[in-house]
């Protein structure tokens, strides 16, 4: 029997249809996981980042505790630790500690480890040792700080080809003591890194900025260009790790003196800036960040299972509009 649809079944059929075309946008954002970075030396969730938590449903923080650094005699030591307010990080004199971030959210510390502790030195810490002294930390300020239930560690580190073995190293030894502690480990990755063999992790965030030299007063877009990052997105749908992709929201003011790149400035005095001196603004636009979401939805869908957007700093987060923000989020 032919089977056909009647015209006076046509209205319930179109609103059937766009019922079904909401729920699939609806499940779209609720599957997509959306995460931030927290980078800073202070911890201070004011209301500002809380309401951006809550307004955009942010269900994981990536927080750096600390950096790893090499000391005068070579040692690896901890540097910049994250500070966190006493009345945030107790709640009480003798009572258990309670949780600095909001109610729901998971945090995952991240370590930042410079390059130069993977090289070669007479007194240098070994990858093992150094993996074991990382992760004992990590554990340390969690539990003083009320973050008990982690569940995931990641480290961060711009190695190199000549620094691979090293850090492959440490991880293999960090991976396995976390493992021990039922933890995942994860890895920054970054663009140049694609090409390289895949570190020994359970998963990656791919880092989708600083993808030009800053130090060029010519380079316009040294945070997120995709025109510089489109040869390295080749190696992409191959790479063999699991990947999420960070976005980047930041801003950079950057010195140069008779056209030479002079330094950072993070504060107004930072650094002497002298007459005749040029203080240039670098920072991606929302149809930057966009572009760039949607090449690694081409490429590696599965990539924006986990939308992350560095960083969770108040100046970052009022930006842009909140639907902005959704529209990063949503992936459209």
């Amino acid at each position: 029997m032919r089977s056909y649809v009647t015209l006076r079944h046509a209205p319930l059929l179109l609103f059937a249809l766009l019922l079904a075309l909401g729920a699939c946008q609806r499940r779209e954002s609720v599957d997509t996981l959306r995460s931030a970075y927290y980078w800073s030396t202070t911890w201070k969730m004011d209301s500002a980042k809380v309401r951006f938590i809550r307004q955009h449903h942010i269900r994981r923080l990536y927080v750096r505790y600390f950096d790893v650094v090499r000391d005068a005699d070579g040692q690896a030591r901890p540097n910049a630790t994250l500070r966190f307010p006493d009345e945030m990080g107790w709640g009480g004199e003798h009572a258990a500690p309670t949780s600095p971030v909001p109610r729901g959210v998971e945090v995952v510390p991240v370590v930042y480890l410079v390059n130069d502790c993977l090289r070669p030195a007479p007194h240098a810490t070994s990858p093992d040792t150094l993996a074991t002294m990382v992760l004992r930390r990590i554990l340390a300020m969690s539990q003083a700080h009320g973050l008990q239930d982690i569940r995931e560690v990641q480290v961060d580190c711009d190695w190199t080809a000549t620094t691979a073995h090293a850090y492959f190293r440490f991880l293999t030894t960090l991976r396995q003591q976390a493992h021990g502690r039922h933890l995942r480990l994860s890895a920054t990755i970054r663009l140049h890194q694609l090409a390289l063999e895949a570190p020994p992790v359970d998963r990656g965030v791919l880092m989708m900025y600083n993808t030009g030299d800053a130090r060029r007063l010519a380079c316009h877009k040294p945070i997120l260009d995709m025109a510089a990052a489109a040869p390295y997105l080749g190696h992409l749908a191959a790479y063999p790790l699991p990947l999420a992709a960070a976005y980047p929201l930041f801003t950079w003011r950057i010195l140069f003196r008779e056209g030479r790149f002079v330094g950072f400035l993070h504060a107004d005095d930072d650094l002497p800036v002298l007459p005749g001196d040029s203080i240039v603004v670098r920072r991606p636009e929302l149809t930057d960040i966009l572009q760039a979401v949607r090449a690694i939805r081409l490429r590696r869908p599965d990539a924006c299972d986990e939308v992350i957007l560095f960083d969770l700093s108040t100046p970052n987060i009022l930006r842009f509009n909140p639907l902005d923000y959704d529209k990063i989020y949503r992936h459209p």
